[in-house]
């Protein structure tokens, strides 16, 4: 039987210790399907440079991870957030995900294998994305309609957080424009200076809930971070007043537990929103072109030219923006792009494993 917890304590309790760190009855039914006689549960705190510190509620420890682990694919290669196996300090195995947060990865180029992937994982097993936006030269209503999507894409429930609220005159008036792009998802300002916005935020955390926090570098993740946490558990650092950016004070990602029960990550600032796999995720961040998609005359109308489109009829009696429809296309045309790719890159794992085989054998050929 899987050990939960060697502690000798109370078995009740040491559930109870698993369940404050987010397990629940769909990561149980996942372990009975398992024979690891001999493991502990945990799950990954932190990650950074191949080293993995795990924790079960009562004691952490670190970890590597198990050399098969390193051959698999990188969705089985443990993240922050992971539910993993563990015997002694080795990650023996890592338990299937609820849901994990990934984006493209920037400038991902050269030899394609199967465990080189175009995505970045960011976390895993999250219950909501925090969309952190400073109200100063970080606003951007475009890119807010990217991590709608990005966030989407990866089953999240999405909440956007405008900081710096103290710094405009009326910051009703910007939640009101959020909230015309971010339909029925919670738009909340806050300011260091009051506290405002910090309660509405609380009410996400709880018993086994996890957080986790995106942004670009500067939007005050870190600040957001002690806020709500109560004390300063995040560096923070001064935004360049020339470019608005900030200066990178989070480096890696790691769940920080909060006072009140649940779990908070960070993660570093996002410079580039640059997607992994197919348009899955639109149908969430523009929910209105779904809806007008539906009286379209051609089921695959693509909303460009098409007579008879509804979104188009739409955009021409004003009811649609054109730059939101404008977005839309952009982030589609980004996702199909990805999606061609990934399936060229099958075909191209192949090749160079044939290759590399080749190669091989002309080499044992000159050693004889």
């Amino acid at each position: 039987m899987t050990i939960y917890d060697n502690t000798g304590t109370d078995p009740a309790q040491r559930i109870d210790r698993l369940n404050q760190l987010g397990w629940d009855d769909l990561f149980e039914h996942h372990l009975a399907t398992m024979d690891r006689p001999h493991a502990r549960v945990a799950r990954v705190l932190s990650a950074q440079r191949g080293r993995f510190l795990v924790g079960n509620g009562h004691a952490e420890w670190l970890c590597a991870p198990a050399g098969r682990l390193l051959r698999r694919e990188q969705h089985r290669y443990p993240v922050t957030g992971d539910w993993v196996l563990t015997k002694e300090s080795v990650i023996t195995e890592v338990l299937p995900r609820r849901n994990m947060l990934c984006r493209g990865r920037a400038g991902a180029r050269g030899k394609q294998d199967e465990t080189a992937r175009n995505e970045q994982p960011m976390g895993a097993n999250m219950d909501t994305a925090f969309i952190v936006c400073g109200l100063d030269r970080d606003y951007n209503l475009r890119r807010l309609e990217r991590y709608l999507a990005l966030v989407y894409n990866c089953g999240i429930a999405p909440v956007i957080v405008l900081t710096k609220a103290d710094l405009v005159q009326s910051p009703a008036t910007y939640r009101q424009e959020v909230e015309q792009i971010a339909f029925g998802v919670p738009v909340v300002p806050t300011s260091m200076t009051d506290r405002t916005g910090v309660d509405e935020l609380r009410v996400h955390f709880g018993h086994g809930k996890t957080v986790i926090m995106l942004g670009s570098s500067g939007a005050g993740k870190s600040t957001l971070a002690n806020l709500l946490h109560g004390s300063d558990i995040q560096a923070t650092a001064s935004v360049s007043q020339s470019v608005g950016k900030g200066r990178h004070t989070t480096t890696a990602r790691e769940l920080i537990p909060m006072p009140g029960g649940g779990l908070l990550m960070d993660n570093p600032g996002i410079r580039e929103i640059a997607f992994y796999t197919d348009g899955s995720g639109l149908d969430g961040a523009f929910p209105e072109i779904r809806e007008l998609s539906e009286s379209c005359r051609f089921a695959d109308c693509t909303h460009q030219h098409e007579p008879g489109c509804a979104v188009l009829r739409a955009v021409a009696s004003g009811d649609l923006g054109e730059d939101r429809l404008a977005s839309y296309h952009k982030m589609k045309r980004e996702m199909e792009y990805v999606s061609a790719r990934s399936e060229k890159s099958a075909d191209r794992v192949e090749k160079e494993r044939w290759k590399d085989v080749a190669l091989r054998i002309k080499r044992m050929k000159k050693k004889r």
